[in-house]
């Protein structure tokens, strides 16, 4: 057993190299052997240790000292001790790893686990070893070993080197099954030779078990030296133990505590000194009673104990083996204390000594019965409150002496101090924290109840690491007053020295020679003067070495002058001794060259490594606790630099596993950080934080109340719900609202001292890995709003609104805003860099020409596109959608997910996306509306092909009725064709929207280059075929809204892709469409004055009849032309190069002419085919479509840059469709309904198709019919005046536009001068049937009268 005392580390610290190395020869008296065996075990335990036999230093002096020197005789003591403790080092390090390795054996009850005999260390034979064990220490030989496990022993005989090869490295541990085992292993290889150190472990291992029953023996002689020992600790035991003597008196305080005033306490220089090594005099107390339980029987040995017993349950061996100190004592030292009792007992009636000797007796053994409970009760309360108070006044001693740093040097041993106490805390803390006892007077176990949330842990760490920064911060300060301490010292120790006290004690001419020795090292120190004081590097060993020489002399007790002696003929010339002075210049030596060794020791906290699940558990729980500070995460994350330190070189796989672990810790606690940042961002960014503030002030809120009150204010209302849910702006800072408040400010409040601290803190190292917060910290703010983003994207498995989506980015960059504030870097950067990434799925089409890079980017606009293609272009839900021109936006019936499609569709919507995801968003949604649309026209071509013979011949036959009717009937597939071509319109308003959003987007934010690219635009030289650079820009242009030809340019891109597209077969499209007016669509469709279209989107239908009918007449002369090119560069160059080009240009301009010709012609063709068939297929029967039929070509002559309205009015006059539009608009919905219809109605223009939106009918007004005809009533919702209604009774001459060119009659603008008579119109077909038209001119019982 060993435990480590920090006070022979404190003073002896590098004076124990200086021993190795100094000056002394070996003596006659050693025996050679002894030393080799002991330098044997060093090479064995600890190969790094050289032997001072075979170093160059003890060859090169050993003439230079003489033989009888008895200093050289104490200093070679000192040697061997310094050798010993780094062999017991070595051999603990050794059996630490065994126990490890053996999965901790418990020998004295001969069970072990499976993970001991698979270890491979004992061979797997556990009769046979378990047998041997037993039967120690007699030798295996003779056991009889075949009668136990004879298989075993023969596999045993077999693999016998294989077995010692395993078991060799083990053999400096010696214990009973090893020595045993092995020495059968080795008496079956050297055939029957014994083994040559056998009898001597045999006979060490036996007299120490149990192992205190050898140190009771060993130690007895010197028992009565160690009792003074722990009784010269005792005061300082005592202070340390008295909390609030120590908060009362200031030990710990820079400043008195009862005079302010004061900044200094200097009141108790040596104590603050002493205090420093108490964690040392505890563990030495605790043992020392345990291995010398007489000593107890003391006047003050009872009390020493109880201060320390009832603190503590487990006393530390080596790392984090421990043993249960009261069940130790109550084991070991009870007994002791029961014989001592016994024995005064019989002698105290004869002798008074005895009897005073029974009392104490029986005091200490009530004193161990009871402490054990008094332990498990109190000792957590106990130090508990010391952590309090070191938490006090550390933090106000980072916080003074970081505002007065030059007084820190004089008080750097109370820093000192505190780091000591507070990491005799936190190990103290970490070790109990499981620890089960056994109480005295009872079997039951009790577990001891260590707080795991107690948040003085963390501000314990971080005080110790603020304290050790300060120091390392003002070295060179403190070097300096230590130096100048020194300077002074020496004057103070040379006139002691020459006092008369001195001058009458007989000091020998050896401890004289040591006294000028230790005045010259002081005298030749460095003197600190200015700016060079950091600069100074004095080696002080040598005063150290020579004070300590001074000690062992006067501390022997063959020595004629001892230390008291030194301090009676001294304390009387000033306020210390000798010896004292000596002792406080040792003390400050240390904090000129030996500062950070002194940091090193009473602030290291390596041995936490053992503890590490522990201290990981109290991090998560106190880190962001109510308690906690997230600033101390800095503290947390730096212990783990040291420990690396805790490996051994006598176990060199340590280093390796310890730092793995190491970084293992680290990153750990780095995830729960950041884990934490995360929550404190996400806290701010939620509905209760920031967006609670947010909330009050959205426009909704301000239209909610004001309804609320209008409501209110009407007297006839009835008592309406309070609005207390919908408080004002302001509310929050209302006494009673103040906590939403107060929370919001504790997390802003963490969340950047907690960036301002990892900003700050220095990388952690630890082997090859650098760990530095600030990239951690971009890292996850930057990961942190990349998964908010994608999950503030959709709502209850819906799509969140876009310009929501936009507020809540804004919302989430304003608080990494604030984060940045607090940090060196650029997060917004990072910021837009996530967007990038989120919106980048590849190269934009007419931009980019590199292909797109395999990497994982676009989850989000992904995810948008997705649903915008899904719910709104192709509507896979069925909810109803519609586009509406009038608004610009799509509508639905019914909810798309959890908004109105209107709510997603809008302009703004649409503008709020191209703001978050920018060119490259618009360029994927409208990537994957082109798959789409090329999907549709391929399906058109498809149809077109298969319909080829029967469009050829309605071609040939159009003007024969009969002819025609049969092959319109022969057409097939034509209900799919017209929701193909619906859906593809629909895809093109929605490109459109898309274009138009990202145009204003771009005019708003980069007006120059919307300007560059529009007068680019207008200004493009048109040429047939286009260049490719040319056709890439015109794509640009036309996906980022600057083109005015959007559907068309769309199409045309799609079709020239396309194989067979501008042939012959696509010359009869316009034939194709307009057999689509005999569909049973028209059935259903109902025009709607509100939004500018039909019920069933059919109005998308003209817009792809257009955009197709257009692009495919410019695909079809591209191609034309580019046979014309490949043909004539097959010709022989005849002509020159400028001839060749003008004729070219010529070409080209005739050609684009050609293209525009065509397209009309082509409309035209439609136009007039389309009227026939709506014409002549109407009859009293079969009249109900006609009216959508009619407004149907006349939004394709709205629509269409290539369709005149005189096209149109040759075929349908326009006084029909005026007609038309006023009874539509003069109507308060934009629906007309005729409620009985007769059947003989000659108006001719049936409006029963048309839905009632409500479903509620008021008698208004009556139509009155012709001769013999029964009148109809068409009864209205509600009336609306129509600015038509005021014009009638003018002109239509007189019939202007009103404000902007806003058309009161509907989508015509006709006036009276473009009137056109049908009356002397021939017959279209050739027949001599009368003409359709004829019935609008005869009939007077509509609202038109023809004359």
């Amino acid at each position: 057993m060993a435990v480590e005392s920090s006070s022979s580390h404190q003073f002896m610290g590098r004076s124990r190299q200086s021993f190795l190395n100094q000056d002394i020869s070996p003596d006659s008296s050693v025996k050679s052997r002894d030393w080799d065996t002991t330098s044997r075990w060093s090479e064995q335990s600890n190969p790094e240790i050289v032997s001072p036999s075979t170093s160059s230093n003890w060859k090169h002096t050993h003439s230079s000292t003489p033989p009888g020197n008895r200093n050289f005789q104490k200093a070679r003591h000192m040697q061997w001790v310094f050798q010993l403790v780094d062999v017991a080092e070595g051999l603990m390090a050794k059996m630490y790893k065994l126990n490890q390795k053996l999965d901790y054996p418990e020998p004295n009850t001969f069970q072990f686990s499976d993970s001991f005999w698979k270890a491979g260390v004992i061979p797997n034979f556990p009769k046979l070893c378990m047998h041997i064990t037993k039967k120690f220490p007699e030798h295996p030989g003779k056991l009889q070993l075949e009668r136990v496990d004879k298989l075993g022993l023969d596999s045993l005989y077999e693999n016998v080197e294989a077995y010692l090869e395993n078991l060799e490295p083990w053999l400096m541990v010696p214990r009973k099954m090893i020595v045993q085992v092995y020495n059968l292993m080795h008496t079956m290889l050297r055939s029957g030779r014994d083994y040559e150190f056998y009898h001597r472990l045999v006979q060490f291992i036996d007299s120490y078990d149990p192992p205190l029953k050898g140190l009771h023996e060993d130690l007895n002689f010197v028992s009565p030296r160690i009792g003074e020992v722990l009784e010269a600790v005792g005061p300082i035991i005592f202070l340390a133990a008295d909390t609030q003597k120590l908060r009362n008196e200031g030990f710990l305080s820079p400043f008195h505590p009862r005079y302010p005033d004061i900044l200094t306490n200097s009141a108790h220089p040596m104590r603050a000194q002493d205090l420093a090594n108490v964690n040392g005099h505890r563990d030495w107390v605790l043992l020392g009673y345990l291995v010398c339980p007489s000593e107890l029987l003391r006047i003050t040995g009872i009390d020493i104990a109880m201060a320390v017993l009832k603190e503590n349950l487990v006393l530390s061996l080596y790392r984090d083996e421990c043993i249960l100190l009261h069940e130790e004592y109550q084991l070991y030292v009870l007994p002791k204390i029961l014989e001592s009792k016994k024995m005064a007992k019989a002698g105290r009636a004869k002798q008074k000594e005895a009897d005073a000797e029974y009392n104490i007796a029986k005091q200490v053994e009530k004193m161990i019965c009871d402490v054990h409970d008094q332990a498990i009760s109190c000792a957590e309360g106990i130090h508990r409150e010391r952590r309090i108070l070191l938490k006090q006044e550390i933090g106000r001693m980072v916080l003074f002496f970081s505002d007065q740093p030059s007084l820190l040097a004089p008080n750097i041993q109370m820093v000192f101090s505190a780091l000591a106490l507070a990491r005799s805390e936190v190990m103290w803390y970490f070790r109990h924290i499981g620890v089960v006892s056994v109480k005295s007077k009872a079997t039951r176990i009790v577990p001891v109840e260590i707080d795991s949330s107690d948040p003085t842990i963390g501000f314990l760490l971080d005080g110790m690491d603020k304290l050790c920064c300060l120091v390392r911060k003002y070295v060179s300060a403190i070097r300096g007053y230590a130096l100048a301490y020194l300077a002074s010292a020496a004057e103070r120790i040379r006139f002691l020295l020459g006092s008369p006290g001195m001058i009458a004690l007989d000091i020998d001419a050896e401890l004289r020679n040591l006294f000028q020795q230790v005045i010259g090292c002081l005298e030749k120190s460095p003197k600190p003067q200015g700016e060079h004081v950091s600069t100074a590097t004095a080696d002080l060993s040598d005063f150290r070495k020579n004070w300590l020489s001074v000690l062992m002399v006067v501390t022997s007790s063959r020595s004629s002058i001892n230390i008291r002696h030194l301090e009676k003929a001294t304390i009387s010339t000033g306020k210390e001794g000798l010896v004292s002075e000596g002792n406080a210049a040792y003390v400050w030596s240390r904090s000129v060259d030996e500062l950070e060794d002194q940091l090193s020791t009473h602030a290291c906290v390596k041995q936490l490594y053992y503890y590490r699940q522990h201290l990981t558990v109290v991090f998560r729980n106190t880190m962001f606790g109510p308690e906690g500070r997230p600033q101390h995460c800095c503290a947390w994350l730096g212990v783990a630099s040291s420990f690396p330190d805790n490996a051994t070189v006598s176990v060199p796989e340590e280093f390796l596993k310890i730092g793995r672990d190491a970084v293992s810790y680290v990153e750990s606690l780095i995830e729960s950080i950041m884990g934490g940042l995360e929550g404190l961002i996400n806290i701010l960014d939620s509905e209760s934080g920031f967006g609670s503030l947010e909330s009050k002030l959205l426009p909704e809120q301000a239209a909610i109340r004001m309804n609320h009150a209008a409501k209110v204010a009407m007297p006839s209302s009835k008592s309406m719900k309070s609005n207390s849910d919908l408080p004002l702006p302001g509310n929050e800072s209302e006494p009673a609202n103040r906590d939403t408040i107060k929370m919001l400010e504790a997390a802003v409040q963490r969340l950047t001292s907690l960036c301002s601290v990892l900003n700050e803190m220095e990388p952690i190292c630890i082997l090859n890995h650098v760990f530095v917060l600030r990239e951690y910290l971009r890292d996850c703010v930057l990961n942190n709003f990349r998964r908010r983003l994608i999950t503030i994207l959709k709502i209850d498995r819906d799509l969140q609104r876009p310009s929501v989506l936009e507020s809540l980015v804004h919302r989430h960059m304003n608080i990494v805003h604030l984060v940045e504030q607090h940090v060196s870097m650029d997060l917004t950067q990072g910021m837009r860099e996530v967007l990038l990434s989120e919106a980048f799925s590849g190269p934009i089409r007419g931009l980019h020409t590199f292909e797109k890079p395999v990497q994982n980017t676009g989850t989000a606009i992904s995810i948008i596109c997705d649903w915008y293609l899904e719910n709104v272009v192709k509507d896979v839900n069925g909810a109803g959608i519609l586009f509406t021109p009038i608004d610009k936006c799509f509508k639905s019936a019914r909810p798309v997910g959890g908004y109105f499609a209107e709510a997603v569709t809008d302009l703004s919507e649409l503008k709020a996306f191209v703001r978050l995801f920018g060119p490259y968003g618009v360029d994927k949604l409208d990537g994957m509306i082109r798959e789409h649309l090329t999907a549709l026209l391929n399906c058109i071509d498809t149809t077109l092909r298969s319909n080829k013979e029967y469009l050829e011949a309605l071609s040939a036959h159009m003007h024969n009725s009969r002819e025609r009717d049969y092959y319109l009937k022969q057409v097939h597939e034509l209900e799919p064709l017209i929701n193909f071509s619906i859906q593809a319109g629909q895809a093109l308003c929605f490109t459109s929207l898309l274009a138009e959003a990202a145009g204003q987007v771009l005019d708003a934010n980069t007006p120059l280059l919307f300007s560059l690219l529009s007068d680019f635009t207008k200004h493009l030289p048109a040429s047939l075929p286009e260049r490719e650079d040319i056709r890439r820009l015109k794509t640009l242009t036309n996906t980022l809204g600057v083109t005015t030809e959007h559907d068309i340019a769309l199409v045309n891109s799609i079709l020239l892709d396309m194989v067979g597209v501008g042939d012959v077969t696509w010359g009869l499209l316009p034939y194709l469409y307009a057999t689509c007016m005999t569909s049973n669509i028209w059935n259903t469709s109902a025009f709607n004055v509100s939004t500018g279209g039909f019920n069933n989107n059919v109005h998308c239908l003209a817009r792809c009849i257009n955009a197709v009918i257009a692009a495919s007449e410019f695909v079809r002369a591209e191609r034309k032309e580019l046979e014309r090119q490949l043909l004539s560069q097959q010709q022989s160059n005849r002509n020159g190069t400028e001839l060749k080009e003008l004729e070219a240009e010529l070409q080209n301009l005739e050609g684009i002419t050609s293209v525009e010709v065509n397209i009309k012609a082509s409309m035209k063709i439609f136009i007039k085919c389309a009227s026939t068939i709506i014409l002549q297929s109407w009859s009293d029967s079969n009249r109900s479509p006609l009216v959508a039929k009619l407004i149907f070509l006349d939004q394709l002559c709205e629509l269409s840059n290539y369709l005149p309205r005189s096209t149109l009015e040759v075929h349908v006059p326009y006084a029909i469709l005026r007609s038309i539009y006023q009874q539509y608009f003069e109507n308060s919905v934009p629906t007309l309904v005729l409620i009985s219809p007769s059947r003989r109605h000659s108006l001719g223009i049936p409006l029963s198709h048309v839905p009632s939106r409500n479903g509620q009918f008021y008698s208004d007004h009556t139509v009155e019919s012709g001769e013999g005809a029964t009148s109809s009533t068409l009864k209205f919702a509600a009336q609306r005046k129509s600015p038509l209604l005021d014009l009638e009774s003018s002109s239509d001459a007189d019939i202007k536009p009103i404000g902007g060119g806003v058309r009161l009659s509907g989508p015509l603008d006709y006036t009276g001068m473009r009137k056109v008579s049908f009356l002397d119109t021939p017959s279209s077909d050739g027949t001599s049937g009368p003409s359709p038209l004829r019935r609008f001119v005869m009939s007077r019982s509509g609202p038109i009268t023809y004359k």
